[in-house]
């Protein structure tokens, strides 16, 4: 494919400026990221940092209770790719604080070894930065594991928990970013 038709690498997007967002404490969960500035959709708006592991140490290090309960508060991990994920909660920076929202501003997408959270449309200044966790257990969702994890992001499209249907697309938005830029 000619070059000048290639779609963009996420590495190539615009990188917003530590001056665009801030941390501070978020009426959904915690802490929260918000937008002190525009952001146009396709910008590069942090890096989500921290050590990189295996699953399985993931799993050694926060492990899932017998009854699946696990504590978000205190696990940082976003996967990275088949084999690796990150642990923000060793070397992670703000990232690690932007909360899940069922109809999400930005996507985490792959950039070699690094993920970046990436807007997936324009975000107005005072917004809440969030991504779609889309947590798929390996286990059936059962009404008691959403209980597990409540969503409360407010969306009026919100599903009431972080747990993705196992069946359901995930948003229009995170699928036109996913084709618009090409990951790794």
């Amino acid at each position: 494919m000619p070059r000048s038709l290639r779609k963009p690498r996420v590495s190539q997007l615009p990188l917003a400026s530590p001056a665009q967002y801030r941390k501070r404490r978020s009426p959904r969960h915690g802490f929260g990221v918000y937008a002190l500035t525009p952001i146009k959709r396709g910008t590069r708006v942090i890096e989500y940092t921290g050590e990189l592991i295996s699953h399985a140490e993931g799993e050694r290090r926060y492990p899932t209770a017998p009854d699946y309960h696990e504590d978000p508060e205190h696990t940082y991990l976003l996967q990275l790719d088949d084999d690796r994920v990150i642990d923000a909660n060793i070397g992670g920076n703000d990232a690690r604080f932007i909360n899940h929202s069922c109809v999400p501003n930005c996507e985490p997408m792959p950039a070699g070894d690094h993920m970046w959270i990436v807007s997936v449309r324009n975000i107005r200044v005072g917004e809440e930065l969030a991504y779609d966790y889309a947590i798929e257990l390996d286990e059936p969702h059962t009404p008691a594991r959403k209980k597990r994890f409540p969503c409360r992001c407010g969306a009026r499209m919100c599903r009431g928990s972080l747990l993705k249907p196992k069946h359901q697309a995930l948003s229009p938005l995170v699928l036109a970013a996913r084709r618009a830029w090409e990951c790794c």
